[in-house]
Order: structure tokens, then C-alpha cells, then sequence
């Protein structure tokens, strides 16, 4: 007795298609769009740790979008799936941090300084940095502004006298403060947007709640060489709260 047209009909009545089915068991594809010069170790060392956590997928980096789940520095558009969290397990802060020892009292004291920004779209890097010079009446000019490729380069740029001021995030520096003698000159709102998203909806299957629990359960000290694709205030990811997804449909 040939039941195929039976199990068909089931999988109709259930909102199911055959093509559902096929997709459920294809991997999933994750597109991490990143600054990182070289994703190799990176990739190979997600790779295995998704392996084990019997997360079916296939890795793309930056190029045309065509990802599954995408992750962004900053908002896009499609669903917020994973919040990208910092240190402290929140939404990143942007500061500009001064060495003690200069007594900057004021970001309107930049006026005419060097200062260090950090190459790339995550919006901490650069762009809500310039916002807050520009709101205190400071516009660097283009020989003022040194461009690092991360954080710590920038920090070092100004550890080392080369730069007046330097852009972090919260989480990241506090660590390091008093130890090398610098001070939070400016202090920015939570920036919430950064994370994984799903452009299209992803299929209901035991392959994506792996996929999405083992994202969720990575964190940047089990393994830091994953997680060098990510901008470095990244500590790991939890799901958002509402007002975060609505904010990323915005």
C-alpha cells in the first residue's frame, strides 16, 4: 500500500511543506561580517565548536548577504535573534578615555588634539565618538585623527603619548584603568542593535535551536581566537529583551 500521498496530505494539514522538510535538514548558514584582517583560525575553531554542539552549519565572512543568521556590529534589517553583549553581560557603552595625568577635564578640552578612533562600521568605533566631540564643539581635522585597527591599538596609541584621548567601551576598559593610569573623560548611553539576525525566518528544527543555544553559550574567555572575528568589546550573546527587537525592526 503506498502511503506517500497520505503522508503528504498530513504534512499539508500540519502548515508543513516538503520544501520545509528539505530545509529543516539542510545546514544553517551563519555570515559574521567582521573587520578581522584573517578569519582562518577563527573559522576553523567555530567550526569544530558548533560541530560539537551538534550545530549543523556552513560559515560565510563580509561579501554579498545571503546568510541564515547574520551578525552585524550594528543594526540591520531582519529579526534580532542574539543581543552581542559586553564584559559585564550588557549592551555596550561608548566612552573616551584620557591618561590621568593630562587632567582633562572636559571633551570641549580636545579642541585641536590628536585623538585615536578605531577603523570599521561598528558604530562604537568611530561614529558616536565624533557625535560627542561635535556636541562639546570639537571637530578634529583629518590630520588629528589616528585610525587603529581595534580598541587596544587605539588605547595604545594614547598610552604611549601619541594621542590625547582615545574611543573604548566601558566594559572593556574598566579593567585596565587604574592599572595604567587612565580615566573615563566621557561616558555615552547602552548601544543596543549588535548581533546575530535572521533576515527570513528560520526553520523550526532541532539543527536551529543547536545552533542558536550554542551561540548563546559562547563566551569570549572559553575561546578567544573565535572570537577574534567579532569587535573586541564582544564578551558573548544572549537572547534580546523586547524592547531591543523592536528597536532593531525600527
Amino acid at each position: 500500500m503506498n502511503r506517500a500521498p497520505a503522508l503528504l496530505s498530513a504534512l499539508v494539514l500540519a502548515g508543513v511543506t516538503t520544501a520545509n522538510v528539505a530545509r529543516a535538514a539542510d545546514p544553517l548558514v551563519l555570515q559574521v561580517f567582521t573587520e578581522a584582517r584573517s578569519t582562518i583560525v577563527a573559522s576553523h575553531r567555530l567550526q569544530n565548536y558548533l560541530e560539537e554542539a551538534e550545530c549543523r552549519a556552513d560559515l560565510l565572512f563580509n561579501g554579498e548577504q545571503r546568510g541564515d543568521l547574520i551578525f552585524r556590529p550594528g543594526k540591520t534589517d531582519g529579526d534580532l535573534l542574539l543581543s552581542a553583549v559586553n564584559r559585564d553581560g550588557e549592551h555596550p557603552v561608548p566612552v573616551w578615555v584620557t591618561r590621568k595625568t593630562a587632567g582633562v577635564g572636559s571633551l570641549s578640552e580636545l579642541q585641536g588634539r590628536d585623538v585615536s578612533l578605531v577603523a570599521g562600521d561598528d558604530p562604537l568605533a568611530s561614529a558616536l565618538a565624533l557625535e560627542a566631540l561635535a556636541a562639546h564643539g570639537v571637530s578634529p581635522e583629518p590630520g588629528q585623527i589616528y585610525e587603529a585597527g581595534d580598541f587596544s591599538s587605539a588605547l595604545g596609541l594614547l598610552l604611549h603619548n601619541n594621542t590625547h584621548a582615545a574611543v573604548s567601551e566601558l566594559g572593556l576598559v574598566r579593567p585596565m584603568l587604574e592599572t595604567q593610569g587612565m580615566v573615563i573623560t566621557w561616558q555615552g548611553e547602552p548601544v543596543p542593535g549588535a548581533g546575530w539576525y535572521a533576515p527570513a525566518p528560520l526553520p523550526k528544527s532541532t539543527n536551529t535551536r543547536a545552533c542558536l543555544n550554542a551561540l548563546a553559550r559562547m563566551q569570549r574567555l572559553d575561546d578567544r581566537q573565535i572570537f577574534r572575528i567579532f569587535p573586541e568589546w564582544v564578551s558573548g550573546f544572549r537572547p534580546p529583551e523586547s524592547n531591543d527587537v523592536e528597536e532593531s525592526r525600527s
